[in-house]
């Protein structure tokens, strides 16, 4: 048994192994009518037994992932780097991030007399199923992305998401935080930690320019806070004049970000790094910066991780980029009841150089039957970024058209810009498809969403390619 694991014992011992056992047996069953990616086995052990967790073999490192933005992809990241580096790693990117989804996990990783099969795992975990999880799993290393003004419906404000996991947070667990996430960084103050933080870039200013700034007093005495660059919302260097409180120093400091030469260097205590850059996103820059710190924090050098990051790249249900005659389609995930997510999307698009045209396909249509989606984050949403003269044509489409066509207008978006079209597909026949613009899928996380996004995203080739002959 592992460092991390307790043994069960009389009853519990019965509960468990019965649990583990019968959730085992439903793994194959689940391939053989392809539902790789289920969290049932977990959800089947955790009713049997009620404290799986805590008993369920685990790997001797374990790192998580958790934030509001980032987390999936900087799972990714680490886990392709290590991969690349010859380890054994167990993760859950076929399964959920909340606590059936982890132990979904930890079943496939150890053996049927509970034994770990691996020797490190990253976990991608949620930030509200953190008190259902950390009580149980005791991580080495908890990395949190950022925390913003999430789901309005399931995550209110990013202060009570921090409370939850400071409240849940194992005493011992290592945390790597985001330098210039003054929310974020405060999570468990009594923890071990290092930071991670991007360097002053020429496109920062000095007053939030987004309509959600989630920190705008000193969280000590509850001054005005003043920053010395904005990012975007948020994210900066802030200090307070009145107290002194300010944004901490970086372990892991990510500068001369070149987007031409597409590189970074990372300055640590140990040295430092020059990196390819996999993305001209300030978003993904920051995802990369933080899966670099995790190879730091976990050993390795940084020519071991500089050879690591040359054959990543950004997970395709992420972002693609394909050629169609004279276009150029790209698929673009753009998380739906995230206004947050939405502006940076927004935000990248406006600023990418170039004629552009949109498909807005965000609808949760996996949620369509069974809720009604609260639209007030539309209005937290920077549409602004939208009304550019580069983006001469926006297709609004799915259950939300009309609702992202009045946002559109109310965002200053001329009418004659604007198409609405109830069904997603039918979007595809109203584009305009001027010879070298880019067209801009943007679609919703659910797997619903995805798929007709592929579909959207063939019938668009298809369409371009035509158009030439």
């Amino acid at each position: 048994m592992d460092k991390h694991t307790p043994k069960p014992r009389g009853l519990n011992a019965v509960r468990f192994y019965l649990a583990l056992w019968c959730a085992k047996l439903s793994v194959p069953l689940l391939r053989i009518t392809r539902h790789n990616g289920t969290n049932f086995p977990g959800e089947l052990a955790l009713k049997l037994c009620p404290d799986f967790l805590k008993f369920v073999a685990r790997p001797e490192t374990i790192v998580t992932v958790t934030g509001t933005d980032g987390k999936t992809s900087v799972t990714n990241l680490i886990c392709d780097m290590l991969e690349g580096a010859g380890r054994s790693v167990l993760s859950n990117r076929l399964g959920s991030n909340i606590n059936s989804g982890i132990a979904t996990c930890l079943i496939t990783g150890c053996t049927a007399l509970n034994r770990p099969r691996f020797s490190m795992a990253v976990l991608e975990v949620d930030e509200r199923s953190s008190r259902r999880i950390y009580p149980y799993v005791t991580p080495d290393l908890t990395v949190i992305t950022n925390l913003f003004r999430d789901s309005i419906m399931r995550n209110a404000h990013p202060e009570y998401i921090a409370g939850f996991l400071t409240d849940s947070m194992p005493p011992e667990t290592k945390l790597l935080l985001n330098g210039d996430d003054l929310i974020s960084s405060g999570v468990a103050p009594g923890n071990p930690r290092a930071y991670f933080g991007l360097e002053r870039m020429d496109s920062d200013v000095t007053e939030c320019v987004n309509r959600i700034n989630d920190l705008r007093v000193c969280p000590k005495c509850a001054g005005k806070l003043r920053y010395e660059f904005v990012r975007y919302h948020h994210i900066g260097r802030a200090f307070c004049p009145d107290c002194g409180f300010r944004s901490p120093d970086c372990d892991y400091a990510g500068g001369d970000v070149d987007l031409k030469a597409m590189t970074m260097t990372v300055r640590d205590a140990g040295g430092e790094g020059t990196y390819k850059l996999l993305s001209d996103s300030v978003f993904n820059i920051y995802n990369e910066l933080t899966a670099i710190a995790v190879l730091r924090e976990l050993g390795f050098a940084h020519a071991a991780v500089m050879k690591l990051t040359e054959g990543l790249h950004i997970a395709e249900s992420r972002y693609r980029a394909d050629k169609a005659g004279s276009v150029e389609v790209v698929m673009h995930l753009s998380k739906d009841r995230n206004a947050l997510a939405c502006s940076r999307v927004f935000d990248y698009i406006s600023s990418c150089p170039g004629e552009k045209e949109l498909i807005l396909m965000m609808n949760n249509l996996n949620d369509e039957m069974n809720w009604s989606e609260n639209t007030c984050w539309l209005y937290d949403c920077d549409f602004e970024f939208l009304n550019d003269p580069s983006i001469t044509h926006i297709v609004t489409t799915g259950p939300r058209a009309r609702d992202y066509r009045l946002r559109l207008l109310l965002a200053g978006v001329p009418a004659e810009r604007i198409d609405c079209v109830r069904e997603e597909l039918a979007g595809v026949d109203r584009l305009r498809l001027a010879p070298g613009s880019h067209i801009y899928i943007l679609y919703g996380t659910d797997s619903m969403n995805m798929k007709l996004a592929a579909q959207v995203r063939e019938a668009t080739i298809k369409k371009a390619e035509e158009a030439v002959k």
